[in-house]
């Protein structure tokens, strides 16, 4: 089955991925757009495994500053080159990370990072994890993902390991 330029285009648009990978999922999805999808989703989880272990030593710090500046936030976002990091697609999630946290207040990056103290205190600790960690949060601008599936996505168009390595969020007037 030919797949067309458009129908390659189009999924490139949709997903972020390479040109080669979005060709390849419409061949094994016979041209099936939702497959297709899952298919580029199943290999970002399977890549960004792979990666997850090279040293990112490049990146960015993101600002956000909140309407009437009563709330801002700076986040470190990792990566492996300065090549990358001076990459729209880069820059752009950075920048949305930036206003996720502004907007939805975690208090970790991922669940390895809350103490087990604090997690043997909640009745109910998934959902609580998934209330206080970024990566577990659904994306403030697309809650039908989360923000390590958007992470995902990042790392398997670019094709480098990416991270957060840290952030900070403030308020005026709170303590």
């Amino acid at each position: 089955m030919g797949i067309s330029m458009d129908a390659i285009k189009e999924l490139r648009e949709m997903t972020s991925c390479g040109v080669i990978e979005c060709k390849k999922a419409l061949e094994e999805s016979n041209g099936d757009f939702n497959k297709a999808k899952e298919l580029l989703q199943k290999r970002g989880l399977e890549i960004a495994a792979k990666k997850g272990n090279r040293v990112a030593t490049e990146g960015r710090v993101e600002a956000y500053i909140h309407m009437g500046s009563k709330l801002g936030v700076l986040v470190e976002v990792n990566c492996e080159t300065d090549f990358v990091a001076r990459s729209e697609a880069f820059i752009k999630f950075s920048s949305d990370v930036a206003l996720h946290i502004a907007a939805m207040a975690p208090k970790y990056i991922k669940r390895e990072n809350i103490p087990a103290e604090v997690l043997k205190e909640q009745g109910k600790p998934e959902e609580f994890i998934k209330e206080i960690c970024l990566m577990e949060q659904p994306f403030v601008k697309d809650p039908s993902k989360t923000i390590q599936e958007y992470l995902n996505t990042l790392i398997a168009s670019v094709g480098e390991n990416i991270f957060i390595g840290r952030f900070t969020r403030y308020k005026v007037n709170v303590e």
